[in-house]
């Protein structure tokens, strides 16, 4: 047994999601711990898109443009019937965070951009080829039991908190006894992976294939790599399709010959909707596909993660850092679920369009979409209520005063700063508490008491000052004006805390803050 080591945060998993905690918590300067089974990064792709929220989040640990460059921007996604001829197209459209609002990725990329991340902190030790046996909890830490895959020692270590991103089948839910509700589809998917050797017409283009007799999800990934699809048959044996004859027979029929694709690897996978029962038990959190999971339509499995750490690691940091009380830790889960549950809900409508396999309802739907996408803002109606749900929080560590602009993720236009330079917002603000005006409301005595910078969303035109961002295309302060704010309080994770008209006062830090 070797000596026992003392840490702020132990992350167990190493996935998109781990990886992402530890660059966000390493950033703020805890010492943090990650703990993973594997020795290296899952070669197989299994995400494979991501949104400009998510890329904003990475943005705040500075490996924003680092993975833009790996990745390729969305066009929208073909709905197509089995002939190939497209009945309804959705077009992604921006939301305001200063990224491309679509974007597909090859993950073993991903994660190792992450990963390089993640080393540039010496607060943060990576354990790989460690298992955490046993999890104990005490008044003011958790015990670990690990132990080293290679040479079978054991050791201790203690962390405040634990964050448990060690994917659907997690043990650390497991030991802690929570419940994982909701359902697995009995329908089993076959992934194919592939490396593009000839480019063919479409190849970048992200297509459901809508055919009743074999529904397949045709999808462009980067770096040269293209994915394809498709359900096993209720008459079929999976395990007749996963050989390269069976994998080139459903290629074929999708245009693809050898001389288009190598094949990577294929893999046969189930779609679930489920939730953990509780994502806080005492000082351990569930993240990601640990507290959670959805079908791959809408393409939010690891997003959703992503988003979970970054709504939790802010916090813990600031209970650790004594700025905020530990109560404010209850506010994970209420602010998280209804959004993921949301996410999960369109992604099940979504499939169920896509996999329709009775013949004649497949034609009335192609009919009835056909003819309804020329009704105007038809397709918009159906981006926004059958894709990505907009980013707020209805419940939590919010103030309530009646402000519009509460539980909303504020948008992230280009800004000129301090020095005149044009930087995105967050590059000025990003990652501590900020209040901002529109001029008028500058004085917010309790936030200025409280050490929170104060900064005037200046009109375009106007000249940089120390205490203004200049909003050089009017975005912020439209975006404000709409939601009848003149100011309101940023958190670190972009989300406003509180709002206020002109004629209000702008409502207190919350109870215990002490920055």
């Amino acid at each position: 047994m070797t000596e026992r080591k003392t840490y702020d945060v132990a992350v167990v998993g190493y996935g998109p999601v781990g990886c992402t905690a530890a660059n966000l918590l390493g950033q703020l300067g805890l010492n943090v711990v990650v703990v993973e089974r594997d020795p290296d990064i899952y070669a197989r792709a299994r995400a494979i898109s991501t949104d400009e929220e998510v890329v904003r989040i990475w943005q705040q640990v500075g490996l924003a443009d680092r993975l833009n460059a790996d990745m390729l921007p969305g066009c929208g996604a073909a709905f197509v019937d089995a002939n190939g001829v497209p009945f309804v197209r959705l077009m992604p459209i921006s939301r305001g965070n200063g990224h491309p609002p679509q974007q597909f990725i090859y993950q073993p990329a991903l994660e190792k951009v992450l990963r390089d991340g993640v080393d540039r902190f010496p607060n943060v030790s990576v354990l790989l080829k460690h298992e955490c046996l046993r999890l104990v909890q005490k008044d003011d830490h958790v015990e670990l039991l690990l132990a080293n895959l290679t040479t079978d020692q054991l050791r201790r270590i203690r962390a405040s908190y634990v964050i448990a991103a060690d994917g659907g089948s997690s043990a650390t839910r497991a030991q802690l006894g929570v419940g994982f509700s909701g359902r697995t589809y009995a329908e089993r998917w076959i992934v194919i992976d592939t490396k593009v050797l000839k480019e063919w017409p479409g190849h970048d283009r992200l297509r459901f294939h809508c055919n009743p007799e074999r529904p397949t999800v045709d999808c462009p990934t980067p770096l040269g790599h293209h994915r394809w699809e498709f359900p096993v048959r209720d008459e079929e044996d999976e395990r007749d399709l996963l050989s390269d004859d069976a994998i080139w027979k459903v290629l074929r029929r999708q245009g693809i010959s050898p001389e288009n694709v190598q094949i990577l690897g294929f893999a046969c996978y189930s779609h679930h909707v489920r939730f953990a029962d509780r994502w806080r038990v005492g000082r351990v959190f569930l993240a990601g596909d640990a507290a959670h999971a959805m079908p791959p339509w809408i393409g939010q499995g690891m997003c959703a993660g992503v988003r979970d750490v970054a709504n939790l690691c802010w916090k813990l940091g600031a209970v650790l850092n004594g700025s905020l009380p530990e109560a404010v830790l209850d506010s994970y889960q209420c602010e998280r679920l209804p959004h993921v549950k949301e996410v999960t809900d369109r992604a099940v409508k979504t499939g169920k369009l896509i996999i329709e396999r009775n013949r004649f309802r497949a034609a009335a739907r192609n009919h009835l979409f056909r003819a309804a996408s020329k009704v105007p803002y038809f397709t918009t109606w159906l981006r926004n209520h059958r894709w990505l749900p907009d980013a707020r929080y209805r419940d939590g560590l919010l103030a309530r005063n009646g402000n519009r602009a509460v539980g909303w993720l504020i948008p992230q236009p280009w800004v000129f700063d301090e020095k005149g330079d044009s930087v995105r917002l967050d590059d000025v603000v990003g990652g501590r508490w900020t209040v901002l005006h529109t001029g008028g409301r500058s004085e917010c005595p309790d936030w200025r008491a409280a050490g929170v910078p104060v900064l005037q969303v200046a009109p375009p035109g106007s000249v940089p000052r120390a205490d203004s961002v200049v909003d050089s295309e009017g975005v912020l302060s439209a975006w404000l004006n709409k939601k009848g704010a003149a100011a309101v309080a940023v958190r670190p994770d972009g989300f406003v805390y509180a709002g206020a008209t002109d004629r209000q006062p702008l409502p207190p830090p919350p109870a215990g803050f002490n920055s």
